[in-house]
């Protein structure tokens, strides 16, 4: 069990989580090679900001996502995982994670914002 990660401030909300909600939180708004314990921890995501709302632009997010979060499924901690993007061209772009590991599985959503 760990502190749970609220992924909307980054702050701990004071609950413990039992899934993988935080591993999938952090690899995603870390900046590959930032992390100081663990060079391939993150996600190239963070250059998508300056990007313009297009649709190759999701099908990047889709990719940045399921490379950062594949050491998860390597490592036997889940299954699989599946990333959708959702474009409602409103500039941010929504990534629709479904992570599913031997005890059940959890929907996870993610903001992107796009120019």
């Amino acid at each position: 069990m760990d502190k749970e990660l609220d992924t909307a401030t980054g702050d701990y909300t004071g609950k413990t989580v039992s899934t993988l909600k935080n591993a999938v939180y952090i690899r995603l708004m870390t900046p590959l090679g930032s992390w100081w314990a663990d060079k391939t921890v993150g996600s190239q995501l963070h250059l998508l900001q300056r990007e313009k709302d297009l649709e190759r632009v999701g099908l990047l997010a889709e990719q940045y996502a399921a490379e950062a979060l594949q050491p998860i499924v390597d490592s036997g901690r889940a299954q699989r995982i599946t990333v959708s993007a959702e474009q409602p061209h409103n500039g941010w772009l929504y990534l629709a994670i479904r992570v599913d590991t031997a005890e059940g599985g959890f929907d996870y959503r993610h903001k992107v914002p796009v120019i």
